[in-house]
């Protein structure tokens, strides 16, 4: 933060997105993709989001980190799994918090959480993908007992190639 003072774990509240909550959490999604420098590659909507993280089906979930009554940071994930462990394991898609209260403990709080929630629902594990020159991040997410696994690359099909894939069967 700017005046230099840590934030407090007990002025820190995290909790699970609600409907209203949909605004501020595109604004933050906005945010990462902002420090990502992938803007460009923002097209969705926080009306398209608020029905993914609360219609039906529910595609997404969320933690919202506030401070002083102002979002800061979140964490949103859903469900993948695990044929070789036969358990359900949850995939982090983005942790992001604002850059003037980095290094407060706040990322650490929202992935100590995430891991909470993966333990109550008996998930077999916890993964997501981290830019790779993001060495900060990186360095981060081993302090906090992760591994990045090199062996590794993640496949991506979108829009117009998906279609064509779709199409060959």
């Amino acid at each position: 933060m700017d005046d230099g003072l840590m934030i407090s774990r007990s002025d820190l509240i995290l909790r699970l997105a609600e409907p209203d909550d949909s605004n501020v959490l595109f604004d933050l999604i906005k945010g990462l993709a902002e420090y990502e420098k992938l803007s460009h590659a923002v097209t969705g909507n926080a009306l398209d989001l608020k029905e993914h993280l609360f219609g039906s089906p529910k595609y997404v979930e969320a933690i919202l980190a506030e401070y002083a009554g102002q979002a800061v940071g979140f964490a949103l994930f859903f469900y993948n799994y695990s044929t070789f462990l036969t358990k359900p394991g949850i995939y982090l898609e983005d942790l992001f918090v604002l850059p003037e209260y980095r290094r407060q403990g706040i990322g650490k709080a929202l992935l100590s959480k995430l891991a909470q929630i993966a333990v109550e629902r008996n998930c077999g594990r916890l993964e997501w993908s981290v830019l790779q020159w993001n060495e900060s991040a990186q360095a981060f997410y081993r302090s906090m007992g992760a591994a990045i696994l090199d062996d590794w690359r993640i496949c991506r099909v979108t829009q117009e190639a998906m279609q064509e894939l779709a199409n060959k069967g």
